[in-house]
């Protein structure tokens, strides 16, 4: 049995409706920078408003930087902590996905530290510096079930070729999450599977990895569960909310995994095509990958495979992974349909490598390169 550490400090507000708590709720600061996607979304549905309409029974003033992408760049964390500094922000929202939540932690570093975003990044070009002036506060809040990044410290941010997860646990776990499966109604069907079985992943990978405790372990093969329940039903329909509440649910449990265990190479291998194919979604990537690198493994961890498939009803967890992504409907997604090509899988294995490498050091049985290579030729389509 493995030991562990346990801290996750963040104040949860969870359920349908929760959002509306943040009348009342006791906020880190007087002025937010509110971080949102470039896309139309927040607008469309409302809930940029209703978040400072909230704020603002408060007393809470608040502007926004709008143009996060889906796979977040290290130019727009610079540009955002300079409005925050230029318009005295005290606090930072993550409003929307994980990329929002994500950009929002890294903004908050930024703002009250110097230099450029990449001077703290470890791996890759980063220049390791560590973050001496902490971060401004971080309130998260989730339009989407996937990342489960409003319960842990990690962000994940992209400067060209390279995607590199940062963060630190004494700075960036969000000071308050808000997981209200209210404002996920709106995600359409294909992004619900993509965003599911990221968190999928987040609690299976957390499972496999050596640092694996009983704590994750609770967390992992109950967000298992409940995915392998209820994400087929949101998938089905999105206005279904006893799923939706399900698949939240599961979704901040797996980010627990990610703050008592860790994501592995796996993870590392999705980085590296989305990083050369920023069009690609993080969870599609993870899909696509995912039956081989299941299979590369399994005979070399049974004894853990064997619980990931009982958390699935199952007695094979390849099997079982299979029928939930034949129910979501995303068997047939391939590498080619998003510009990937071929020839580019050996590059990718090298980026995965010199980028996200630390990730390899928490997988059950070391990975070598030819193995990861081999891991994406068999995904390919």
């Amino acid at each position: 049995m493995n030991g562990f550490d346990y801290y996750i400090p963040t104040k949860i507000l969870f359920g349908p409706g929760k959002l509306n708590q943040l009348a009342t709720e006791k906020l880190p600061g007087t002025k937010a920078l509110i971080v949102i996607s470039s896309g139309t979304s927040m607008h469309k549905f409302g809930y940029l408003e209703r978040v400072q309409n909230l704020l603002a029974k408060q007393g809470i003033e608040s502007v926004v930087f709008n143009k996060i992408l889906p796979n977040p760049i290290k130019e727009h964390v610079n540009e955002g902590a300079a409005m925050a500094r230029e318009n005295g922000c005290d606090f930072v929202i993550g409003l929307g996905g994980g990329s929002s939540i994500d950009a929002a932690k890294s903004i908050a570093i930024m703002t009250v530290n110097p230099g450029d975003y990449w001077d703290y990044i470890h791996g890759g070009s980063g220049g390791g510096k560590p973050v001496t002036n902490g971060a401004l506060p971080i309130v998260a809040i989730t339009t989407t079930a996937g990342t489960g990044t409003e319960v842990d410290p990690w962000t994940v941010i992209t400067n060209k070729h390279e995607k590199i997860g940062f963060g630190d646990p004494s700075c960036t776990f969000p000071v308050l999450a808000v997981v209200d499966p209210e404002l996920m109604v709106s995600v359409p069907p294909r992004l619900t599977a993509y965003q599911g079985f990221d968190a999928f992943f987040h609690a299976a990978e957390g499972v496999m990895a050596n640092v694996a405790n009983p704590i994750s372990d609770l967390y992992a093969l109950e967000s298992i569960r409940l995915l392998t329940t209820y994400l087929p039903r949101a998938v089905k329909d999105g206005s279904d909310m006893e799923a939706r509440g399900y698949v939240a649910l599961a979704n901040t449990l797996s980010g627990m995994v990610e703050s008592t265990s860790s994501c592995i190479s796996e993870h590392s291998l999705e980085h590296a095509l989305s990083a050369l194919h920023p069009e690609l979604p993080h969870g599609a990537g993870l899909i696509m990958l995912s039956e081989a690198y299941f299979r590369h493994f399994a005979d070399k961890i049974p004894e853990k495979f064997q619980k990931i498939a009982t958390a699935m009803g199952s007695d094979n967890a390849v099997d079982a992974l299979i029928n939930l992504q034949e129910a979501c409907g995303v068997r047939d997604l391939k590498m080619s349909d998003f510009g990937i090509t071929e020839d580019e899988l050996p590059q990718a294995a090298q980026i995965a490598r010199t980028t996200m490498g630390f990730l390899y050091s928490l997988d059950p049985v070391p990975l070598s390169d030819a193995d990861a290579e081999a891991i994406l030729r068999a995904s390919f389509k």
